[in-house]
């Protein structure tokens, strides 16, 4: 019968006899195979669990472990093999898709993959934390019985004599006994098995051959304590060379042993094997610490070399890229994600066969974000050099899926000398820096800039300030009078929004309008100024009442491009101005004419039924776009605003003839096509004085009056009344 045909419990029974028949071997029991198969079968009941319950809990997997340890498996094989098994058969056995009999989803199998690799973790802590304590305790009963030997020697030798030799030979631990010279005089069993070889290699050698390069310095310096009779024992950490030239790594403690008058005598011993938990550690280190796709040291190896290279002294410097590959998303979408890593993959390799000098490192922070740290005391020599080489290893297409990729990155560069700024600080300045050569158009390296930095980081506090700014009522309107060329009258006001920052002070609309844009938030943003600018232009209609000659003050009001595209424009709009009892010939909707520019019907058509209703729309900012004027029949606007770059031309006496021809055509062809022009900027009377005679019906500038308060308008529109 198939695994897959088999109960549960049957599967688990067939887990623990594979189980069993791969420790049984290693395992000092007095079991037969089959007792010891019952006893592990508890144990594979709770790994299943610990594989199949939703929070996943360490202490029941360790608890596995240490009931190893409780049933005699202390050989580093035993657990080796427990490893093995759990690692091949528990997910096979065990795990909840095998039970239910049909084959599993790749993301469940993955799951229980990486569940089983924790559990497998865990095991392994627990086999060696129980471990660690049976030897404490057998070292402890080893050290009290050859401290009580040497007090009762002379009263029961033999006694003492025979149960110090069974300690001895029987102990799980390496134990070895040297003179004060360092010759070995005696070794247990466990320790001949420890190094691998016979007796006689290790009885008679001298303690002192036995050194290792990775010694720390106090390993021989309290040795001579030791033997100088200053020290009764010391604990270390030390790996030995074994006979066939592998590596020993044990938890060493070494004790003094004195005669009945307290001189010195020998020296004990005791080892505990610690190679294959050390292996494990270095196996866990290394997956916490390295990109599992490209192999490449990740963020957290990364942040410790570069905080070890920020704290040097001595004049050390440090150079760092920060590179973000341009267009990689456009990748995983046409081709899919494995398409993708294995270009990552590609790319890492470039990446690494670039920083192979003395101080340089490459990482994977993530995604298809990379840095490149160098070191050393003329970095910003190496850091460029090293920049290049980047951008040229990525310029070579990759060839994915027989296909040749042309990978372009974009790279901030952050240099300067150690102990100055803090790891994160540099890092996100060259993320700053790094957006900066993306945004100048990608395919390029750039230079960090404090000044641009500084700018960036106000720009992203201002970013994170605007949603709750809106909330607390930070922002303002601000109305610059529209007055007519002919008479000279006010005929409305162009609303303009400002922020008064708590901390900034008053911000302009061309530093935040952008930055709501991006965020979303001009759609709420410019609802409410909507409804404060209709709700104006009432009060200013009911305070003129009459006296107004010309009509009711009309008020503009800026649409945004994401306001255009939002499905609320028309009924929001309607709300406003029913509520606010508000005529809609007294609103004027203006939209820049880069937003219009190959503009759809779909578009159009919620502009279109404002216009029908009555609302005015005017096409700002006209002549800095394509100014296809052909287009102008298929808009519903009735307004020109001409842009300001048109008056500044005419700052000058005499001004420009060919700026007043362009204005004269255009305001021609308005008139037209029925549409009135308002023109911006306008500083001067002299400019006022040309552009009447040229035809233009409204304008707006500081010749007139700056930006203010509502009721100055409404006192310039009283005025005119009189």
């Amino acid at each position: 019968m198939s695994a897959d045909q088999d109960g549960p419990e049957d599967r688990l029974r067939r887990f623990a006899t594979i189980w069993s028949r791969a420790l049984f071997p290693v395992t000092a029991t007095s079991l037969t195979r089959p007792e010891f198969e019952s006893r592990l079968l508890p144990l594979a009941r709770q790994l299943r669990a610990a594989l199949e319950e939703r929070v996943f809990r360490a202490a029941a997997s360790e608890h596995v472990g240490a009931a190893l340890v409780e049933a005699h498996c202390t050989e580093p094989e035993a657990l080796s093999r427990t490893l093995d098994v759990v690692d091949a058969y528990l997910v096979l056995y065990c795990g909840a898709a095998a039970d239910e009999g049909t084959a599993a989803e790749t993301g469940d199998r993955e799951e229980l993959r990486a569940r089983c690799s924790r559990i497998q973790h865990a095991v392994a802590a627990g086999f060696a934390r129980a471990l660690r304590e049976r030897t404490r305790v057998e070292q402890e009963a080893i050290s009290r019985a050859a401290l009580d030997a040497r007090g009762t020697v002379a009263e029961a030798l033999h006694a003492s004599e025979a149960r110090f030799r069974a300690v001895f030979h029987g102990a799980a631990i390496g134990i070895g006994i040297a003179d004060l010279r360092g010759t070995v005089l005696e070794v247990n069993d466990a320790l001949v098995r420890m190094f691998g070889g016979l007796e006689h290699q290790l009885r008679g050698r001298n303690v002192a051959e036995w050194t290792h390069p990775d010694d720390s310095p106090h390993v021989w310096r309290l040795y001579e304590e030791l033997v100088r009779g200053d020290r009764e024992h010391y604990r270390v950490e030390k790996a030995f060379y074994r006979p066939d030239g592998t590596v020993l790594w044990t938890n060493l403690t070494v004790s003094l042993l004195r005669d009945a008058d307290g001189v010195p005598q020998y020296q004990l011993a005791l080892m505990e094997d610690t190679t294959e938990r050390r292996l494990l550690n270095l196996r866990l280190r290394y997956e916490a610490t390295h990109d599992a796709l490209t192999g490449l040291p990740n963020r957290t190896l990364f942040f410790e070399r570069l905080e070890k290279a920020l704290s040097a002294g001595g004049g050390a410097r440090f150079g760092l890229c920060y590179l973000d590959l341009d267009g990689f998303k456009t990748v995983n979408d046409s081709l899919g994600h494995a398409a993708g890593d294995r270009l990552l993959v590609e790319v890492a390799d470039r990446l690494q066969a670039c920083a192979t000098a003395p101080g340089e490192m490459v990482a994977r922070l993530g995604g298809d974000e990379f840095v490149a740290l160098t070191t050393g005391p003329d970095t910003e020599h190496e850091v460029d050099e090293l920049a290049g080489r980047i951008m040229n290893a990525l310029a070579t297409p990759i060839r994915v899926e027989g296909r040749e990729l042309t990978v372009r990155g974009s790279i901030g560069i952050v240099e300067g000398p150690a102990a100055e700024r803090g790891a994160a600080e540099v890092l996100r300045s060259a993320d700053i820096t790094m957006y900066r050569a993306k945004h100048a158009g990608g395919n390029r390296y750039e230079l960090a800039d404090p000044e641009a930095d500084a700018r960036a980081i106000t720009r992203h506090g201002l970013t994170t300030a605007l949603p709750v700014a809106l909330e607390r009522g930070e922002f303002f309107i601000e109305y610059q009078p529209l007055v007519h060329l002919g008479d000279g009258s006010v005929r409305g006001a162009e609303a303009l929004v400002r922020w008064l920052h708590p901390q900034h002070g008053v911000i302009s609309p061309d530093r935040f309008i952008p930055l709501a844009e991006h965020t979303g938030l001009i759609v709420p943003l410019g609802r409410w100024v909507l409804e404060q600018s209709v709700r104006q232009a009432r009060a200013w209609e009911a305070g003129t009442g009459a006296d107004q000659a010309s009509g009711p003050l009309r008020v503009n009001v800026n649409l945004s491009p994401c306001q255009l595209t939002h499905p609320g424009l028309v009924s929001d709009t309607v709300e406003i101005l029913e509520r606010a009892g508000l005529a809609p010939g007294s609103l004027c909707l203006e939209v820049t004419e880069s937003a219009l520019i190959g503009a759809d019907d779909d578009l159009l058509k919620p502009l279109r039924r404002l216009a029908e209703m009555g609302v005015d729309i005017a096409l700002d900012d006209f002549g800095t776009g394509y100014s296809n004027l052909a287009n102008l029949r298929r808009l519903p606007v009735s307004i020109l605003k001409l842009d300001r770059a048109f008056t500044q031309g005419m700052q000058h006496f005499p001004a420009d003839p060919v700026d007043l021809k362009i204005i004269e055509g255009i305001v021609s062809l308005a008139h037209s096509l029925d549409l009135a022009v308002t023109v911006e900027g306008v500083e001067t009377g002299a400019q006022a004085d040309q552009l009447r005679e040229l035809g233009c019906d409204t304008a707006q500038g500081w010749y007139y009056a700056r930006p203010g308060p509502p009721d100055r308008l409404h006192e310039l529109a009283l005025a005119d009344a009189r």
